[in-house]
């Protein structure tokens, strides 16, 4: 397999009667590599166009001006702005800067009152119509996401609602805004990629690519490009659900490789997660591959199917290692 496979889920959107045929493609793409392309979700073209506007008159400031919603002055709601090289995958910088965002909570809501770590408020750039469209397109992206995780029940035999009625009926929604610039890397940091190989942490990630491309998948057969295709989204399978299914349904591996088109490259990922007080148990039932421990071959040797815990343990371990310099202000204590 040289590409990855396109669904239209416009049935399942619908919930038509031909839903159960989009389950079962969506059931296939996740046993053989957990990455497909989506096309009839849904999405207007002008939301995520005027995002992508947005996003690119954004990271067009000088950095000083950038710095104004640093991370650091999110605390423990872990978002905000980082620098290029700022973020870390196995220890190393990524070539990419970027925006951290979630949903958007109060200060007396009462995750936020209990101190919470990742929930909050959002440090929202003061660009004229950045926050709307940044919550605008959450919105939808979140929809999408309820949308698809009822296709991933059905594509296991699940009732539609398995997933929200046990974990994602209030999801932990996280959204980064990256932009991968062609600059050339200062020689003395130690870069390779725009983003190292890693799998991601939760449920499900709704991606939105620009025209450039440069994500890469691992399969079986080697690594593959995710080359751009207009108007569709990039998903993946991530951890979590790597768990609840006994590795039936694997998280792949990915990376990205350093922007050298000429032209900044933007990407929009939408992590749809487990609510983070959900304990994360496996489906009973469910066939088991012949390998479910494959602690060895992962990017970080850790077992996900050995994790016990609620899912914001999990996600706290993972991310303070992303950005150990905020690790104190996102851990317990």
């Amino acid at each position: 397999m040289t590409s990855l496979p396109l669904i239209d889920i416009a049935p399942l959107v619908a919930a038509t009667r031909e839903r159960a045929e989009v389950a079962a493609q969506i059931g296939e793409a996740c046993r053989a590599h957990g990455f497909f392309y989506i096309t009839g979700h849904g999405m207007a073209p002008a939301l995520t166009q005027r995002l992508e506007d947005l996003s690119r008159a954004f990271f067009a400031l000088d950095e000083a001006t950038k710095m104004r919603w640093r991370m650091e002055l999110g605390g423990r709601a872990w978002r905000g702005y980082f620098p290029l090289a700022g973020e870390l995958t196995s220890g190393r910088p990524d070539w990419k800067e970027g925006l951290y965002l979630g949903t958007e909570l109060p200060e007396d809501d009462p995750l936020v009152l209990a101190r919470t770590p990742v929930h909050g408020r959002n440090l929202f750039p003061d660009l004229p119509g950045f926050k709307t469209a940044i919550l605008d397109y959450m919105a939808a992206a979140t929809r999408l996401g309820h949308v698809l995780m009822e296709g991933i029940a059905l594509s296991l035999d699940l009732p539609a609602s398995y997933f929200a009625a046990r974990y994602t009926a209030d999801p932990l929604i996280l959204f980064r805004i990256f932009n991968y610039p062609t600059q050339p890397v200062p020689g003395n940091l130690d870069v390779q990629w725009g983003v190292g190989e890693h799998t991601d942490y939760g449920l499900l990630t709704i991606l939105r690519q620009d025209d450039i491309g440069g994500l890469q998948v691992r399969t079986a057969q080697g690594w593959i490009d995710a080359t751009p295709v207009p108007d569709a989204f990039v998903i993946n399978i991530g951890d979590m659900l790597d768990r609840m299914t006994g590795g039936l349904y694997r998280s792949t591996p990915h990376r990205v490789v350093r922007n050298t088109s000429g032209r900044d490259r933007l990407s929009f990922p939408l992590f749809f997660d487990p609510n983070f007080h959900a304990r994360v148990r496996p489906i009973e039932g469910l066939p088991r591959p012949a390998v479910v421990d494959d602690s060895a071959t992962r990017w970080d040797r850790a077992n996900v199917h050995a994790f016990n815990g609620i899912y914001g343990d999990y996600l706290l371990d993972k991310v303070s290692k992303v950005f150990p310099q905020l690790r104190d202000a996102l851990l317990p204590g």
